[in-house]
C-alpha cells in the first residue's frame, strides 16, 4: 500500500548565531574591545561575530558627543522583549563601565534573523 501524505521535513532547531555590529563615534577603540563584547555575548550566545568601527561620525539626539551604538543580529536569542531585556542589561553594562559612556549616550537595537538569512559554510 502506497502512502500518499505528503512528506513533512524537520525544521532546523533554532540555534543562537549572533552578528553584532557596534558603531563609536571616537578616534579609536583598545584593540581588546571585541574580545571583551564577545565575552559579554558569550555567556548568552555560542557563536559571536563582533565588528568594531570606530572614527565615525555620529549625531545621537542631536548632540555629537562620544556615543556608540550596538545593533544585535541573531537567529533564536534575540526577538522578544524579554529576552531583549536580558540581552541589553549584560551588553549596556559593558558598554558604560568599559567605554565610559553615558546611559543616554548608548542605543542598543535587536534584530531577530531567521536561519535562510545567514549563510556560514562551517555550521
Amino acid at each position: 500500500m502506497h502512502d500518499e501524505s505528503p512528506m513533512l521535513l524537520p525544521q532546523p532547531p533554532p540555534f543562537p548565531l549572533s552578528v553584532t555590529l557596534r558603531d563609536r563615534q571616537l578616534p579609536a577603540a583598545p584593540s581588546s574591545t571585541a574580545g571583551h563584547l564577545a565575552g559579554a555575548a558569550a555567556g548568552q550566545l555560542l557563536r559571536v561575530n563582533v565588528t568594531v568601527r570606530t572614527g565615525l561620525a555620529m549625531v545621537l539626539s542631536g548632540s555629537a558627543e562620544p556615543c556608540a551604538q550596538l545593533v544585535v543580529s541573531s537567529i533564536g536569542v534575540v526577538g522578544t522583549a524579554e529576552q531583549n531585556k536580558q540581552h541589553s542589561a549584560r551588553f549596556f553594562d559593558f558598554l558604560t563601565a568599559k567605554l565610559g559612556l553615558g546611559p543616554e549616550r548608548i542605543v542598543i537595537r535587536f534584530f531577530p534573523l531567521e536561519p535562510w538569512q545567514i549563510v556560514m559554510t562551517f555550521l
